[in-house]
């Protein structure tokens, strides 16, 4: 029996197990200066990242064994009531289902992150969390300053949910192993991860790659030409200038 009756022989168990631990960090992109990572995580099953990151951060979420499930809640840093409007993020560009040149708008109307590479397709804005996955959220929340109130609806990568024909909603699964999805982060924002299982797939969850870099050069690049994604990066572009301009007054 292992002896933890005070507190010299409950550290030494400790120390003794933290040695025997086997920590894997996450599949780093290829061709990105490691200089520029400012984030970089392996989150297990049922677990949860948090992390505020800076405008012109390049994301990429990755699910290197095929049945990850990120639920993703992006809110402002600076003025955490503004967040993820999933609403707007389906109505505003008419289209449902997450991809390549998809904004995550704001309930302000302003772009808080492009999807920039898409090489899954399984992904969900209809559906919303899992009381397991809500749960993570509101841990990692905690952990920003965020109260449970500030935990809204989401979206959800490497889980698809298609709408059949008579309205209904089917899980098309994963996309098996490999599967990644970058995001450009056009303002700053506290990132917000939980990888549990969806509400349509109960399937058990495996690792989810987490890795953030700098990469200011991309806010430069048209991420989109409808005129709804330009519209809100127009109001997105005039907020963030006008409150530079005050932080310089």
């Amino acid at each position: 029996m292992t002896n933890t009756a005070d507190t010299s022989s409950a550290r030494a168990h400790a120390r003794s197990q933290a040695a025997g631990a086997a920590i894997s960090g996450p599949e780093l992109p290829e061709g990105v200066d490691s200089a520029k990572i400012t984030f970089a995580q392996r989150i297990p099953a049922g677990g949860y990242a948090n992390i505020v990151l800076a405008r012109g951060t390049r994301v990429r979420l990755s699910d290197p064994r095929g049945a990850a499930c990120a639920h993703l809640l992006l809110l402002r840093a600076e003025s955490p009531w503004e967040r993820l409007n999933v609403a707007d993020t389906v109505k505003v560009p008419w289209q449902a289902y997450l991809g390549a040149g998809h904004p995550l708008l704001s309930d302000q109307g302003r772009v808080l992150a492009t999807v920039v590479a898409d090489s899954s397709g399984h992904h969900d804005t209809l559906c919303g969390t899992s009381a397991h996955a809500r749960d993570r959220l509101r841990m990692a929340g905690v952990k920003q300053g965020l109260e449970p109130r500030d935990i809204g609806p989401t979206v959800s990568f490497f889980r698809g949910v298609r709408v059949d024909s008579d309205g209904g909603l089917v899980s098309t699964g994963s996309a098996g192993p490999g599967g990644a999805v970058e995001l450009l982060i056009q303002l700053p924002v506290t990132v917000l991860v939980a990888n549990a299982a969806h509400p349509l797939d109960p399937t058990p969850t495996t690792d989810l790659d987490l890795v953030a870099w700098s990469a200011p050069e991309e806010l430069a690049q048209q991420l989109g030409t409808d005129p709804e994604y330009l519209r809100a990066v127009q109001n997105t572009e005039l907020d963030w200038h006008a409150r530079t301009l005050e932080a310089l007054a």
